[in-house]
């Protein structure tokens, strides 16, 4: 781990940062973190609690002259999203984060970076190992598993928190602020199939289809980034309707909350096809990597001969899995007509998998109108209905419904124009924060979001820039100074 990290400014910020990338800490697998965090405030002499699902909670009385202030919750998550490149050696369940300063960013060496939301938990964990930054009666709140369910905030009970005032600190713009976000529920379709033996006359292959940015699924839909399990299924599809293949496995794809980036897929080609099936690949590549040209600039098709297999999806169902993903929705579905710029509803194709008999299909449906949620949901699952499998809606958890007339939306924005001269973005956002699952258990709870730039969350492009932490530093430490009496 680079010793120019620990020698960043705000240093105590980073030196938490670096101590709490060096901890695993895998959305599902948190003992390491959780026992991390729980030493630390134990450390301080802090009241400190685990619940009964793995949150901690620190307490922190208010610095003298501060204790007639409206107690703050401040909150961020614990789990990174483990994701790396192919060729990087790495291992998530030994291994802490190898991070690199390059310019004004920190980065890490071919994996997620672990800035979202481990800057936020940093940030915490230095204003409370402080002695001498102004602060009303404090609370952290460091949840569980937001990446892969938001069971930690689902699992928080009502009474554990006296705070007022919640500051969630899981915002990747600088000059944003965030005051809601949009539901979702896991799209999970399983199921298995017949196999058939492939003919003498087929060549093998692998098909290759690499090298697209990826990216956060809810954050970073609207750029309109290349999903590798829809293109991939685009060039068997087109393959399929033409010629003779069979297909023997498909694995595409990884986390629900990661735009995928790679995907493969072991195919036979019958010899009399072959040529022409080459062609149509070459002809496919040009027009994926032209329509993708200023999203995608290293998309990669390739099909290379392989080490030959000996079975294939049945015919039937080879054409009802390929007809199937097809037609499934992917990107945004819809705008808001309320908010301008606001995805309101969107769908991610996260993990194709068909192996061995087998077959499973992940989505990750996001939207701020639970309704037309839900509906997206039912037409993926109607999309899926000819495959004869099962499919199950699981993790669901609601939007945050903005409330702009909160007394510390007003405070925040108007800090924001003082310190930096401009006018902060108050918006919604199409990310799952966990500020509507915590309101459900603190509904007179004012929530607010902000963070610093964070680019790249969920691949292992992700970084965090040096200059924006500073920035966002001063504008956390100057909020906790004006908190405002009770």
């Amino acid at each position: 781990m680079s010793i120019e990290v620990r020698n960043l400014e705000p240093k105590s910020l980073w030196n938490h940062f670096a101590d709490l990338n060096a901890v695993p800490r895998p959305s599902k697998k948190e003992e390491r973190v959780i026992e991390f965090a729980k030493k630390f405030g134990e450390s301080l002499g802090l009241p400190t609690l685990v619940d009964e699902v793995g949150n901690v909670i620190i307490k922190k009385p208010a610095t003298p002259g501060m204790e007639d202030r409206a107690t703050v919750v401040m909150q961020s998550h614990l789990d990174m999203v483990h994701q790396k490149n192919n060729d990087t050696v790495f291992d998530f369940n030994s291994q802490g984060i190898d991070m690199v300063v390059n310019g004004d960013w920190v980065k890490a060496n071919g994996t997620t970076l672990g800035a979202d939301n481990g800057i936020g938990v940093a940030s915490i964990m230095a204003v409370f190992s402080s002695t001498n930054i102004a602060h009303p009666p404090l609370e952290a709140l460091f949840t569980i598993d937001e990446e892969t369910g938001m069971t930690g905030a689902m699992g928080l009970k009502g009474g554990l928190l006296d705070a007022d005032i919640m500051l969630n600190l899981d915002t990747e713009d600088d000059d944003d602020i965030t005051i809601g976000c949009a539901g979702g529920v896991d799209v999970t379709t399983t199921g298995n199939y017949s196999t058939q033996d492939i003919p003498e006359d087929f060549t093998c292959f692998t098909l290759i289809v690499n090298g697209l940015q990826g990216g956060h699924s809810g954050m970073e839909i609207h750029k309109g980034l290349g999903n590798a399990n829809k293109l991939m299924n685009r060039v068997l599809w087109n393959l399929n309707n033409i010629f003779s293949i069979a297909i023997n496995k498909i694995d595409g794809g990884g986390l629900r909350n990661a735009i995928p980036r790679e995907s493969s897929a072991h195919l036979a080609i019958a010899n009399k096809d072959m040529a022409a099936a080459k062609e149509m690949i070459v002809k496919l590549s040009r027009e994926l990597k032209a329509e993708h040209s200023t999203t995608d600039t290293n998309l990669n098709v390739e099909l290379k001969e392989t080490s030959s297999f000996s079975t294939s999806l049945s015919n039937d169902f080879q054409n009802q899995l390929l007809n199937s993903i097809y037609s499934c929705e992917v990107g945004i579905y819809r705008m808001s007509s309320e908010m301008e710029g606001l995805v309101q509803t969107s769908n991610n194709l996260a993990r194709v998998l068909v192996e061995d008999g087998n077959y499973t299909l992940m989505c990750l449906t996001r939207g701020s109108v639970d309704s037309e949620k839900m509906d997206l949901a039912d037409s993926i699952k109607s999309a899926f209905s000819p495959l004869n499998g099962s499919t199950e809606f699981s993790g669901t958890y609601p939007g945050w419904e903005p409330k702009p007339t909160s007394p510390i939306i007003s405070l925040m924005t108007n800090l924001y124009k003082e310190m930096f001269h401009e006018e902060v973005n108050v918006n919604a956002c199409h990310a799952g924060l966990e500020c509507g699952i915590l309101g459900t258990h603190y509904p007179e709870m004012q929530m607010i979001s902000f963070g610093p730039n964070i680019r790249g969350a969920h691949s292992p492009d992700e970084k965090v820039q040096i200059s924006s932490v500073q920035k966002f530093w001063g504008y956390l430490l100057e909020t906790l100074k004006r908190i405002p009496k009770k």
